[in-house]
């Protein structure tokens, strides 16, 4: 009787047979993937840029006239 944690794959694959982390263009879940990890890296630069003292809310906020 084998363990049931060796029996995995070496790739999840998807619902639709193909790597999660394949890179596919057009309407996949994989593209729903890589869009939240690109989304993910963006926010973090911001908030990294934001902390080194180029914040672009507050630049705006202060044209607009808040």
């Amino acid at each position: 009787m084998k363990s049931p944690s060796t029996d995995l794959p070496a790739v999840a694959p998807e619902y639709n047979g193909i790597d999660r982390n394949a890179f596919l263009f057009g309407w996949t879940p994989q593209a729903e993937i890589w869009n939240g990890r690109l989304v993910a890296i963006g926010f973090v630069a911001y908030l990294l840029w934001d902390l080194a003292g180029y914040s672009v809310v507050r630049d705006v906020l202060h044209i607009v006239g808040y």
